[in-house]
């Protein structure tokens, strides 16, 4: 199963709008099977709109992917969205679609709770 494991949101502040403080901003997304899975076409986005697509990229079996806001280097444990501007507030959604564009998982939260954050294995398919 994938599913969202765990969100860091709203890096406000004094640099928000640096390259840093963006990428202290993420989307934990876990495959908790046996298996790797493939994420090509997949997505993630927000309550706004902003979308971030998988390409070329396989979730290994039992592994995390955070997927930053900002500019980086991608590698197996970490994706960029390579983006100037903060996407994920205080108060927002995150959603995870498969390939075909079918909701595979959602959490929201505000500024005083989350809901369903941080998940162990509760994500839908």
């Amino acid at each position: 199963m994938v599913y969202i494991s765990n969100v860091r949101y709203d890096s406000t502040g004094r640099g928000a709008r640096t390259n840093v403080a963006l990428n202290q901003q993420w989307v934990a997304v876990t495959n908790d099977s046996r298996r790797a899975v493939n994420l090509n076409g997949w997505s993630l986005s927000d309550a706004a709109g902003h979308t971030f697509t998988f390409h070329h990229y396989s979730l290994g079996a039992r592994a995390t992917v955070r997927v930053h806001t900002g500019v980086g280097r991608d590698t197996r444990s970490d994706l960029y969205q390579d983006r100037r501007t903060q996407v994920w507030d205080k108060s927002d959604t995150a959603k995870l679609r498969n390939d075909r564009g079918r909701l595979v998982d959602q959490i929201s939260w505000n500024q005083h709770r989350a809901t369903g954050h941080p998940r162990q294995g509760g994500g839908r398919h």
